[in-house]
């Protein structure tokens, strides 16, 4: 093969390349095209899912109304049932004081509602019989989501008693305890009212509404486990003081056979010293 075929060959090899590479891309254009139309279809399946599932909720949210009322006639008959919950609840009992559940035992009622369009936000109401502490009977927190999807929240001023203001106290407590105090309370429950610096990530409220008022009945029913810890402590005690007692009837039993020993010793003492006379 001359010089001049052998390059004839070569630009023939490369421009056949070229074309299988500009077609490879024109492939792939479209491909990329086509894939984008599917993603749109699968898109709009997943806003009609959407529709369709808040329509479901929606629904079954009603449905579910008279139970709550019933559940809710149900537990007013059971004292202290709300603050039982909380405080047995591990998040929830990690933000109340001692002075949070003496409150929080006036608490009778907790309701969660839902706004009917679900998506915009829900509204959490704590109702309380009369109290040392503040004159509202009912307490609320409301979380919205605006169009644009920008969370909010706003809640009912609490109107104090005299000297009763747990958010101020539980702060003046602190300072005035300075670093020697061990064990600090923690900011006081109802300083969540007043708290609207992050309404998207509240977490209390998230805990509330999807974890405690589904089911409140499951965390009023978790054993004191100081009860179960103290019951463990006694028998323990017990089986301790019996140890003891054991090792001091072993002891008495040992003295007594060294008593007698003395004695016998002694009674053969005795009956020498008769011999010799």
């Amino acid at each position: 093969m001359s010089a001049s075929a052998a390059k004839v060959s070569k630009k023939e090899l490369n421009s056949n390349h070229d074309g299988a590479d500009e077609t490879s891309e024109k492939e792939q254009q479209e491909a990329i095209e086509h894939i984008d139309e599917v993603q749109n279809e699968i898109d709009r399946l997943n806003e009609q899912a959407s529709e369709e599932i808040l329509k479901v909720e929606q629904k079954y949210n009603k449905l579910r109304q008279p139970f709550f009322q019933k559940r809710s006639e149900l537990i007013a008959k059971i004292p202290n049932f709300w603050v039982t919950t909380f405080v047995n609840h591990p998040q929830v009992s990690a933000l109340l004081g001692e002075e949070d559940e003496e409150a929080l035992h006036y608490l009778t009622r907790v309701e969660v509602t839902e706004f009917e369009d679900i998506k915009s936000g829900y509204r959490i109401d704590f109702y309380f019989d009369e109290n040392p502490y503040f004159e509202n009977k009912v307490l609320s927190k409301e979380f919205h989501l605006n169009e644009s999807g920008d969370p909010s929240s706003k809640s009912t001023e609490i109107k104090w008693k005299a000297g009763k203001d747990l958010t101020k106290r539980s702060s003046q407590t602190q300072n005035k305890a300075g670093k020697k105090r061990q064990h600090e309370e923690p900011e006081s429950f109802f300083t969540w009212f007043t708290d609207h610096s992050d309404a998207g990530a509240d977490e209390l409220g998230e805990v509330i509404k999807d974890d405690i008022w589904p089911n409140p009945l499951q965390y009023y029913l978790v054993p004191d486990m100081d009860d179960e810890e103290g019951e463990g402590e006694d028998d323990d005690d017990d089986d301790e003081e019996e140890e003891g007692l054991e090792d001091i009837d072993e002891e008495g039993d040992e003295d007594d056979g060294e008593e007698d020993e003395d004695d016998d010793d002694g009674e053969e003492g005795e009956d020498d010293d008769g011999e010799d006379d």
